[in-house]
């Protein structure tokens, strides 16, 4: 079976055809393309950005981040359990805000100081 995909690797934007079975990639213009296209079909990932509830701040909320890509299939979870979180202000970025979300090995980091 062929998938096609674009790749968001780099701004290229190249439309991909990934073979499922014999994980080859075509239309690919750089190694990052190949990569990306086999990951996509056999093991995706993606990185978390959204915002947690913060007190003691200027602003209501503070953004947030998973520092590396968590599975793709454990997105929605990983919001619900964000959405759960308030904490204090003063944090700065890259603060850990959630050690191992959802037993990934991946923390959720600040991306503001507030």
């Amino acid at each position: 079976m062929v998938k096609e995909l674009i790749c968001i690797s780099c701004p290229m934007g190249c439309h991909l055809s990934v073979d499922t079975e014999k994980l080859t990639v075509t239309g690919n213009s750089c190694k990052r393309g190949e990569i990306y296209g086999i990951n996509e079909v056999t093991n995706p990932v993606r990185v978390i950005t959204t915002t947690v509830k913060i007190e003691g701040a200027h602003h209501a909320v503070l953004p947030v981040k998973t520092k590396t890509p968590i599975p793709k299939d454990l997105n929605f979870k990983c919001i619900e359990e964000l959405n759960k979180i308030t904490v204090k202000a003063p944090v700065k970025m890259g603060d850990v805000i959630v050690e191992n979300i959802l037993n990934t090995g991946v923390d959720v980091i600040a991306t503001r100081d507030l």
